[in-house]
């Protein structure tokens, strides 16, 4: 039975293994929320593709990454850290903004590969 499950393990083990670096090649890139509800940067340039966004929210309060062309939306409480994972293949602008200060406004601009 125990070497079963070794090789079980050794297999599952191998399996994984590339998927696991592939996703550890993911470009990441971090959207800040300042205290005034605002973004840094507001304009953020992601080659084409799978692309990781983290998103840290310093405010003081509850903020929201909104963005209707990409139909992406993250709620983050007062000091939470957490990110999207994007698979853009459009070049092209794409606006977001804070829906709890609608006129913070942002563009994400997806570059050619």
């Amino acid at each position: 039975m125990r070497t079963w499950l070794s090789v079980l393990c050794l297999l599952l083990a191998g399996w994984l293994a590339p998927w696991s670096v592939a996703r550890a090649d993911t470009p990441t890139y971090t959207l800040t929320f300042k205290a005034d509800g605002t973004f840094e940067p507001t304009r953020l340039e992601v080659p084409a593709g799978r692309v990781k966004i983290v998103l840290v929210n310093k405010s003081a309060e509850a903020v929201e990454f909104e963005s209707l062309p990409l139909r992406k939306e993250k709620v983050l409480g007062p000091g939470v850290t957490s990110f999207l994972v994007l698979s853009l293949s459009r070049p092209g602008e794409y606006p977001f903004f804070n829906d709890f200060h609608p006129e913070a406004k942002g563009t994400l601009v997806v570059l050619p590969k």
